[in-house]
């Protein structure tokens, strides 16, 4: 039997986060022996991502960072484009494959860390810690025992919501003939895409140089497209809106990021925690999720080298989170239109500030002051009606 201090299952952003944190040196306390176990290639293993975040000057990761803006652009349907500059603040990119390759290399050779390649089965609560049931690629069964789990695995179903409505996109890595970017300028959100019949949509336009950036095509629904239907809605945006032109697809993306007030569960065993997206590290109403969940592994990191019981942290206030489940509500409804609302708040409040309160860093007073620059009838009626819907079962997308 492997005995180890922590087991980490699952080496996406969350796990190899966490892993980073765990393996640095940390003086006056105790090496932890750390297991980092990763699902053999294959449709376990998470697919390739790009994650956005923002925050002020250098960061952790800086090294994996493709591409940064301090400038940024909102396109409404119809009218002038909503432009700010967010200084400090920089909006950051970067691809799931530099982020594991810079902390695959910090990682290599630190001690008291072991990265092993196996399915995890089962995960069985003891005296003690846990018990991990594991599977190799080469079918030979091992067990481990960690005096703590964090599972970063996505969950096999969601808890039951008042609403839950899906973020899902298909976007193109893209260089193109002519030089149609403006590298200086992100577009966070366009909505002059067409609008589904509920819910709402916009592209999305990063663009790393001046023939180069990534497309995107993003829905906020309670149902997924088919591929052709993703297809058929980027090249429609990058020809019919952008009009890019000549282009060559290099590379694709294409993912499912649930948005619900369904309450996640961080702790589901006395010594077994879920980190990240299956911690509850998304913020409901953007799906971002990279800058909560280094909140969230920063905690434990700190709870664990310090001896006290590592329950990871909520990665957003209770604050937040009601009024994220009061917008949800707002959308799924109809009673708020989307495109309209989100054109609002940006241009009614300052960018920067826009974005400190989509990340939960902004007090009780910046809150309200956000919170009257949305359509304040709908989102009233939403918040009366909240306490009298009943949870139900997500029936899948």
């Amino acid at each position: 039997m492997v005995e180890a201090d922590v087991a980490i299952v699952g080496a996406g952003a969350a796990g190899l986060s966490l892993a980073h944190r765990l393996s640095e040196p940390a003086p006056r306390t105790r090496a932890l022996s750390v297991v980092l176990l990763d699902a053999p290639p294959g449709p376990l293993r998470p697919p390739r991502r790009t994650w956005c975040f923002w925050e002020p000057g250098r960061g952790r990761y800086d090294a994996a960072v493709t591409a940064a803006w301090r400038h940024l652009r909102v396109r409404p349907a119809a009218g002038a484009p909503i432009e700010a500059d967010i200084a400090p603040l920089r909006y950051k990119m970067i691809r799931s494959d530099d982020f594991e390759a810079l902390v695959g290399r910090d990682l290599a050779g630190r001690p008291g860390l072991r990265r092993v390649e196996a399915i995890v089965e089962t995960v069985e609560d003891v005296r003690g810690g846990a018990l991990l049931g594991l599977r190799e690629a080469d079918g030979r069964r091992r067990v481990l025992h960690a005096r703590w789990v964090f599972d970063s695995r996505p969950p096999g179903s969601l808890p039951a919501a008042r609403t839950t409505l899906l973020q899902h996109f298909h976007g193109w890595y893209v260089r193109t003939a002519r030089p149609v970017f403006d590298p200086g300028t992100a577009d966070l959100m366009d909505f002059r895409t067409p609008q589904p019949g509920r819910g709402l949509s916009f592209g999305y336009v990063l663009p790393t140089g001046r023939h180069e950036a990534l497309v995107e095509y993003t829905e906020f629904s309670p149902r997924v497209l088919s591929a052709g239907g993703y297809e058929a809605a980027v090249r429609h945006y990058a020809q019919d809106v952008l009009r890019l032109g000549d282009l060559e697809v290099r590379s694709t993306e294409t993912g499912v990021i649930p948005m619900t007030d369904a309450p996640l569960p961080r702790q589901v065993g006395a010594s077994v925690f879920r980190i990240g997206a299956a911690g509850g590290a998304t913020r409901p109403s953007t799906g971002y999720t990279f800058a909560g969940l280094q909140r969230q592994t920063r905690a434990v990191a700190a709870a664990l080298r310090q001896g006290r019981r590592p329950v990871p942290p909520p990665a957003h206030s209770a604050r937040s989170r009601a009024m994220d489940a009061v917008l949800l509500r707002a959308l799924d409804s109809g009673r708020a239109d989307g495109p309209a609302l989100f054109t609002q708040l940006f241009a009614r409040v300052p960018m920067r500030r826009l974005l400190l309160f989509l990340d939960g860093r902004t007090r009780l007073h910046e809150d309200l002051a956000v919170g009257l620059r949305a359509p304040v009838g709908p989102m009233l009626r939403s918040a009366v009606e909240l306490p009298l819907l009943p949870r139900r079962p997500f029936d899948g997308p």
